[in-house]
């Protein structure tokens, strides 16, 4: 009897199992058996395997052969066990060394001719494996500076089966063809050259990123995003169609600041698991855009599918924007779903497999129309909808789901005057440097805690350790005893009311400030010196 073992990692959302893969060889009829809790797709690994080792020119051991998946309890699925089972048989054959292949962790699909193709969650897989003490990695080259992210990990990247049983008998690696242009260099190579920044729709790159001077008037809008992307504070836009809402919403990316490399290892992660990862960009380091359509399903915005459910828009837009247009226009049931990730900043999806946690710190963009045909409370042309479908209409974003929504803001249609004037607006790099200086300044407040943002902070906090000024909430205060504000909205408006005085260069929040978080949620002008307190 022969027995070899390697590592390979089953992923369950965005987060790793180390799976120890054995091979155990046993005089009897050839046959190959694959116990441990293996999909249909990992099953067929066993139809992969012998003919990629029988075409890279190993011979096939003609025993009773059986490869366990241990821990047996975890489910594993996907194609990325081939290139661990197939070194584990042949270590059991006694074809390449048992102790060369002991500690290391394989990542790989084998083809039938033995090339070996990436496959998804190579950064979490490799982040699980050196958690669990891995430090020799093995993956499809075109996935090696992927996993060269990670810290402390020597990276091989491979192109075939047989470079790599070359290189663990120590003999000359043959050359190979490069992978379908996709090639990332070898193991440890940067990801090539960086590509021009855009927008990124669930990690595909879309053209070059637009600019706020594009946008024509909208005067509180635009300070609504400001003090959003200072804040990470969630933004309703209502208004008719055509007046400006998609335009700003594409635009609040480019004033977020950069991803600090904590963040950028998880967007990355989540991106991965999704197979979203731009070709030849191994670091996502921009916060990513994720707009999903008004007809999306539950398991497309939470995450979900048949089997180890995977991440959906809400987690693809982690530590970036989710905006979802025509808001009224979706499912209720689909939005109310939203209300537990914007609280907790992240979604559990639960299936007969397993519970799955997934990252969804989003800063949530809705835009909706007035009314189901748009013109409800213009003064052009008149609304015709019934006002039961107006009520209708709206009552699609439910309370619950607005109260936790910071700033609401009229978007109003765009005059003549404003579009045709020759002074344009300030650019997203004005707004953006204003945006990253009050980071800045939240970020020291908050340097011994694991907060970075207002948005982020509990109220309680905010009103017993960081209080603002004397009377500051008298406002705020009497529209909670009205019953026009909530407790969680309360500790919203105080939130924004920091964000206004970060971006002010205050060093806490005046009664000034807190009417102008009462503005930009309510709409409601509250006291003179409002519209001067926000930059």
């Amino acid at each position: 009897m022969a027995c070899a073992r390697t590592c390979a990692v089953a992923l369950t959302g965005v987060e790793g199992v180390v799976v120890e893969v054995q091979a155990d060889l046993e005089p009897g009829v050839a046959a190959f058996s694959l116990v441990g809790l293996a999909d249909k797709s990992l099953s067929e690994s066993r139809d992969r395997v012998r003919a990629a080792i029988t075409n890279s020119g190993s011979p096939w051991p003609q025993k009773k052969l059986t490869v366990g998946l241990s821990p047996a309890a975890v489910p594993k699925c996907g194609s990325g066990f081939d290139l661990a089972v197939a070194c584990s048989v042949l270590a059991a054959a006694e074809q390449i060394d048992p102790g060369a292949i002991a500690d290391v962790m394989m990542i790989g699909e084998l083809a039938l001719d033995g090339r070996v193709r990436t496959v998804r969650g190579v950064l979490p897989a490799v982040l699980a494996a050196a958690g669990a003490g891995c430090r020799q990695v093995v993956v499809p080259e075109q996935a090696a500076g992927e996993a060269a992210l990670v810290p402390d990990v020597a990276v091989l990247g491979v192109r075939s089966l047989r470079q790599l049983i070359a290189v663990l008998r120590g003999e000359p690696v043959p050359e190979e063809p490069p992978p379908d242009g996709r090639g990332a260099g070898p193991a440890g190579a940067g990801a090539g050259p960086r590509e021009p920044l855009g927008l990124v729709l669930g990690g595909v790159p879309a053209g070059p990123a637009p600019d706020l001077a594009d946008v024509s008037g909208q005067r509180t809008p635009r300070r609504a995003l400001e003090v959003a992307a200072a804040g990470r504070h969630h933004l309703l836009l209502q208004g008719a169609p055509g007046a400006g809402k998609t335009m700003l919403a594409e635009r609040l990316p480019g004033l977020l600041p950069p991803l600090s490399r904590r963040e950028s290892l998880e967007v990355t992660a989540v991106h991965s698991v999704g197979g979203l990862l731009p070709p030849g960009r191994a670091l996502i380091d921009r916060a990513p855009y994720c707009a999903p359509h008004h007809s999306t399903s539950m398991a497309a915005l939470v995450g979900g599918g048949s089997g180890v459910p995977r991440p959906g828009a809400v987690s693809l837009a982690h530590h970036g924007v989710l905006f979802l247009d025509e808001a009224a226009e979706m499912s209720g049931r689909v939005l109310d779903a939203l209300r537990q990730p914007l609280e907790s900043g992240y979604v559990v999806v639960a299936r007969a497999a397993g519970a799955v946690r997934m990252p969804a710190r989003v800063l949530l963009v809705l835009a909706t129309n007035p009314c189901p045909c748009g013109r409800h409370g213009s003064a052009g042309e008149p609304c015709l909808c019934p006002p039961s479908a107006v009520t209708r209409y709206r009552a699609r974003l439910s309370g619950p789901l607005l109260d936790r929504v910071d700033l609401r803001v009229r978007v109003e249609p765009v005059s003549r005057a404003e579009l045709t004037a020759r002074v344009p607006g300030e650019s997203t790099a004005v707004v953006a440097e204003r945006v990253r200086a009050a980071r800045e300044r939240a970020g020291a407040r908050y340097a011994d805690t694991g907060w970075r943002a207002n948005g982020e902070v509990p109220g309680h906090e905010l009103r017993t350790r960081w209080a603002p000024g004397p009377g500051a909430l008298a406002r705020a205060e009497r529209d909670l005893e009205r019953g026009l504000l909530t407790a969680r909205g309360l500790d919203r408006v105080l939130r924004v009311a920091w964000t206004v005085a970060d971006l002010a260069g205050r060093g806490r929040p005046t009664a000034e400030d807190v009417d102008a978080a009462l503005e930009l949620r309510t709409g409601v002008r509250r006291g003179a010196g409002v519209a001067g307190s926000l930059p």
